[in-house]
């Protein structure tokens, strides 16, 4: 029997969950900083790294009991160190370090994004249905959007990038300028069924050079330029005003403060983006033969894209992650660390924190 503890801090999540034989999740708890940076309508570093620090020990604490777990029991402890806030990083870093000094426990490192990945592994191999290989992922988050070629024995290929905003964070900026405070992401996709999604005609981005690259930051503008022709200040404020009496308004809600106007536009902006992503997803699968599509990270949560994918007739099979284990959480971070433990891929005391980590060129 093999036990992982894994821990992540990447951002604004502070988490720790422990799975059991690769498959076997024992616990995943997760605090949310959402309440700190919501009024600042994005995350603050040096906010995120002070709550970190608070909910840090408590948070291991809570998974390892969950568990009904010893550190005796443990046969690692496996951390985020990258990519993602250095200062948060840091966090999970040095106290990973502290529990495999401690405890006499052997120390993994972790790249967040194949983090993402190893979220559908595990529940496909869970379901009795392992993933075929090669694989194709698409990893879509706030901070992130990635296509990878995934290989038999987790060899990864970078295949195209975001060259600006990640589709996450097109989708919270996009909701912050409409007023729908942030995360503005949730609230697009609440709200997109009830528009028509061709009712604002947004261009397709073409790229030069690498094809299968994103770039997100020509829609937002777009979008942007929209709500400077139809002057929408007044409603804008109303769903300011909205957020300030009740800061997790329903859907009808916010239907009351959002005309039909303004819902063609979120709907034609989820729209875009999902066709974007899966159009070049099924492109980058067709190229390199995949078997499996594999789409993780907090934008997998999307209903839209949930949706599109099952409709869209990709060439493989599609493999989305449970909502839980879509937006950060540590249980990805020990999913991904059970190859490196059969490997004996250990880290030492010298592991850093890098902000800029890479999973492939």
């Amino acid at each position: 029997m093999a036990l992982i503890l894994g821990i992540e801090s990447s951002c604004d999540e502070t988490a720790a969950a422990l799975i059991e034989d690769e498959t076997r999740l024992l616990s995943n708890v997760v605090a949310s900083q959402l309440d700190t940076h919501g009024k600042y309508g994005g995350v603050v570093p040096e906010l995120a790294s002070r709550e970190h620090l608070r909910a840090i020990v408590p948070v291991v604490r809570s998974a390892m009991e969950e568990a009904r777990a010893s550190w005796k029991d443990l046969s690692a402890v496996a951390v985020t160190q990258g990519p993602g806030l250095v200062g948060s990083l840091l966090i999970g870093v040095t106290y990973a370090k502290a529990l495999s000094f401690a405890h006499t426990i052997p120390l993994i490192g972790i790249n967040h994004i194949e983090g993402h990945i190893h979220a559908v592994i595990m529940e496909a191999a869970g379901r009795g249905e392992p993933v075929e290989y090669p694989a194709l992922a698409l990893v879509v988050s706030g901070g992130h959007t990635h296509l990878f070629e995934v290989r038999e024995g987790f060899a990864y290929r970078l295949l195209g990038k975001t060259r600006d905003d990640a589709a996450g964070e097109a989708f919270d900026k996009v909701g912050k300028l409409l007023g729908f405070g942030y995360p503005g992401g949730p609230v697009i996709d609440l709200l997109a069924p009830h528009g028509n999604p061709r009712g604002v005609k947004f261009t397709a981005t073409k790229m030069k050079g690498n094809p299968l690259d994103f770039s997100f930051s020509g829609l937002k503008t777009a979008v942007l330029r929209w709500t400077e022709a139809h002057d929408i200040q007044e409603e804008v404020a109303g769903r300011r005003e909205l957020l300030r009496r009740n800061p997790k308004p329903g859907v009808e809600e916010w239907l009351a403060v959002t005309p039909p106007r303004t819902l063609d536009v979120i709907a034609s902006f989820q729209g875009t983006v999902i066709e974007e992503l899966l159009r070049r997803a099924a492109r980058s699968a067709d190229e390199i033969e995949a078997r499996t599509i594999i789409v993780s990270g907090g934008v997998a949560c999307n209903s839209g894209l949930r949706a599109a994918a099952q409709s869209a007739r990709l060439p493989v099979r599609t493999l989305f992650p449970a909502p839980g284990l879509s937006t950060d959480n540590a249980a990805m971070i020990a999913a991904a660390a059970f190859p490196k433990l059969r490997r004996g891929e250990f880290a030492d005391f010298g592991l850093k924190a890098q902000a800029n980590l890479s999973l492939a060129g």
